[in-house]
């Protein structure tokens, strides 16, 4: 495989891996506050607290995305595997 292919199974990969991450957050979260926190709040309060949730699995999905993605990064050598996306990336200097 070359470079261009390994980039979009890598996207598509980290794609499915923090929509995963995502809805594991969010059940999650939903679980503990519908065990610890729901019997003690008034109705009102119960549906703000599902946006607020859903709101914390997006930000803990991206926490857990960007630690996983630096470990690859520190496993992987990227320059060799993967092709930019946005601009050329880095030219060699040209002789003239």
């Amino acid at each position: 495989m070359n470079k261009k292919v390994n980039t979009i199974l890598f996207i598509l990969g980290a794609t499915l891996f923090n929509i995963l991450i995502t809805i594991f957050a969010f059940l999650l979260l939903l679980f503990v506050y519908g065990k610890l926190v729901m019997s003690h709040l008034s109705e009102g309060a119960q549906a703000w607290s599902i946006v607020v949730i859903f709101i914390a699995a997006i930000a803990l999905s991206f926490v857990i995305y960007r630690f996983a993605l630096k470990l690859l990064m520190k496993k992987v050598n990227v320059d060799r595997y993967f092709d930019t996306i946005i601009g050329r990336g880095r030219r060699p200097p040209v002789n003239r």
